[in-house]
């Protein structure tokens, strides 16, 4: 009986060296070799310090700062753990809000949100991006629309000439990859440390 299992053993310790060990350090030495950015989380760092990543949104609620996509995800209840509570771009718990298109939480919330940003901006037409969820909820991008309809809002807040907020955003829109796949998109976090530092 020992002559069967022995090799059965021998394999399988040999396929989890190779998999759980080999494979993974190889990749990670390739990747942090030839994508050394990437690998470590494209991170953002401002005089020296890390912001942010380009690849998780956050969340910016003052006027003078583009707002990216609603984010859905949640995190528990400090004060009752059976419960969750919002949480924005929470990346521990990526995720959307699973409410489908009859839900009338989702159509109210919609419309609320859509009624606000009427008031910011009433001669435009809301772009959808600004009121729906990814299925992440850490999409950390906007469409060139959303950030065009943030304009005259953040303009105001930092008392500068629309136009000059209009040319940071065409000056951080990102095309399509190669021309031909995705979107033309804008990073929410990059735009708003453009904004700083046209400040200074």
């Amino acid at each position: 009986m020992l002559r069967e299992i022995r090799p059965a053993i021998v394999l399988l310790l040999v396929l989890t060296a190779i998999t759980g060990l080999a494979y993974p350090l190889a990749m990670t030495a390739i990747a942090g070799t030839l994508f050394p950015v990437q690998a470590q989380g494209s991170l953002i760092e401002r005089d020296g310090r890390v912001v942010g990543s380009a690849l998780i949104g956050q969340e910016f609620n003052d006027d003078k700062y583009f707002h990216g996509r609603p984010s859905a995800t949640l995190a528990p209840d400090l004060n009752d753990s059976t419960k969750t509570v919002p949480a924005p771009y929470n990346a521990a718990n990526s995720g959307g809000s699973n409410l489908g298109p009859t839900s009338k939480a989702l159509a109210d919330r919609l419309k609320e949100d859509v009624d606000k940003l009427k008031v910011e901006n009433p001669s435009a037409p809301v772009p959808i991006d600004l009121v729906t969820t990814s299925a992440s909820g850490l999409d950390p991008d906007i469409s060139p629309e959303a950030a065009q309809f943030q304009v005259p809002r953040v303009a105001k807040a930092r008392n500068v000439p629309q136009d000059q907020v209009r040319q940071l955003v065409t000056a951080n829109t990102e095309g399509r990859l190669l021309g031909l796949i995705g979107e033309p998109r804008v990073n929410v976090l990059a735009l708003n440390l453009a904004l700083d530092r046209a400040a200074k």
